[in-house]
């Protein structure tokens, strides 16, 4: 074979063998060879700054994301979150109303810290005094509310614990009504979150704490005007709450909520290290939910859901309609399909029932798994019924039978 020869066989070989090469990478699948987009913020690190955090569905109560959110800290003013949940539980029980008047002790007046400048006996209504707690955070204000309900701040701080203990709240201890610094007055990010949870439940409670601004003493020579200390109020859309807080040593933090069509989302910071920074990982929070996650409900608030039978009580049937809107959190693209609910009561309830008294659970399915479960409670309180009610109850039904 001529030079010429074997030159022509080289080449033809490196063709060959180039042309191999080009088809194996081509055969490569596409996107092992594509750019990879910039990834989004991760959920992991939406609270990267916060020493403890946590995001939560407001109607079913799931946890969407959580950080250290059992950690015992310093929750500076929001506790007050708790002390507004049991003003608003009394003016739906009808012991206290919004006109009510409450007078300002010396104690409460000489609040430091936040406050809408109350002077010893002073007097403002309910309403007023929930608005400078609500928009202000006053310190003074709190305890005057907390006095007029609970007689004194020492007693109200203990209402305050019965009722954490109540709803499940491990990791909380209050000392005060308005989150000054104390020792050992501490709650953590999902404790905050389900005494949110609850507060919300008071739909009124938004008509404060979704305000930015709005005047106490307007037509006094000394009106004084309240900025809400949450910008995410003016600046978020659909956030309507809740409260912030911030000590030297609880640094910054915020329970918020923000509504969108039919979900609610409660995102709860503690220990931020600036506003800007605890506003910011709040709304990457809010951002992350609203645009992965949606609700889908079972029951809207006021709906029939049942009826209970009541054995031997002076009322033997209660009509059950829902206390609050019952939904369920489902991934975008994953809604609705195969749910079902099921009301389980319990078998045999018997007078006398107490208000409030646990009587079954409304259970959520996909399929035949459990999706949640929500307490029902009994609406009413119904006494043992005389014996002359029961006897005719009894005759009634004999003349009823076949």
């Amino acid at each position: 074979m001529g030079f010429k020869d074997k030159r022509r066989t080289g080449l033809r070989s490196f063709a060959l063998m180039l042309a191999w090469v080009i088809s194996a990478v081509l055969m490569v699948p596409t996107v092992a060879w594509a750019k990879e987009p910039t990834p989004s913020k991760s959920v992991t690190d939406m609270a990267a700054s916060a020493k403890s955090a946590i995001l939560m569905d407001a109607d079913s109560g799931t946890v969407i994301y959580e950080k250290n959110s059992n950690a015992a800290l310093p929750p500076a003013s929001i506790t007050k979150i708790m002390t507004m949940l049991l003003v608003m539980e009394a003016i739906d029980e009808g012991r206290l109303k919004l006109t009510d008047k409450v007078q300002t002790s010396e104690y409460a007046a000489s609040m430091g810290g936040s406050q809408i400048f109350l002077e010893p006996g002073e007097e403002m209504t309910v309403e007023e005094m929930l608005k400078g707690v609500a928009l202000a955070s006053g310190n003074d204000a709190s305890v005057a509310l907390a006095e007029k309900l609970g007689g004194s701040e020492q007693q109200f701080v203990a209402m305050m614990n019965e009722k954490a203990e109540q709803l499940g709240m491990k990791n909380t201890k209050f000392a005060n009504c308005n989150g000054l610094p104390a020792e050992g007055h501490v709650s953590s990010a999902r404790d905050i979150a389900i005494m949110s949870r609850e507060l919300l439940k008071y739909e009124g409670i938004t008509k404060y704490t979704g305000l930015y601004q709005d005047y106490l003493r307007k037509s006094s020579p000394k009106p004084f005007w309240l900025v809400n200390t949450n910008k995410l109020v003016r600046f978020y859309n659909g956030a309507d709450g809740l409260k912030t807080g911030f000590t030297s040593e609880a640094k910054f933090c915020l329970s918020a909520t923000a509504r969108r069509n039919n979900m609610r989302l409660i995102a709860v910071v503690m220990g931020e290290p600036n506003t800007k920074t605890r506003n910011a990982e709040v709304s990457h929070l809010f951002d992350y939910a609203f645009a992965q996650y949606t609700n889908i409900p079972i029951y809207k608030k006021g709906d029939s859901i049942g009826t209970l039978s009541v054995e031997k009580g002076k009322i033997d049937k209660i009509p059950l309609t829902a206390k609050h809107s019952y939904s369920v959190l489902l991934k975008k693209g994953d809604a609705g399909k195969g749910i079902r609910h099921e009301l389980v009561l319990d078998p045999a309830v018997k007078a006398p029932v107490e208000i409030g008294q646990p009587i079954g659970k409304l259970v959520v399915y996909r399929g035949a798994d459990i999706l949640t479960e929500f307490p029902v409670e009994s609406p009413l309180a119904v006494s043992r019924a005389g014996w002359w009610t029961l006897l005719r109850r009894a005759t009634g039904q004999l003349f009823l039978s076949d």
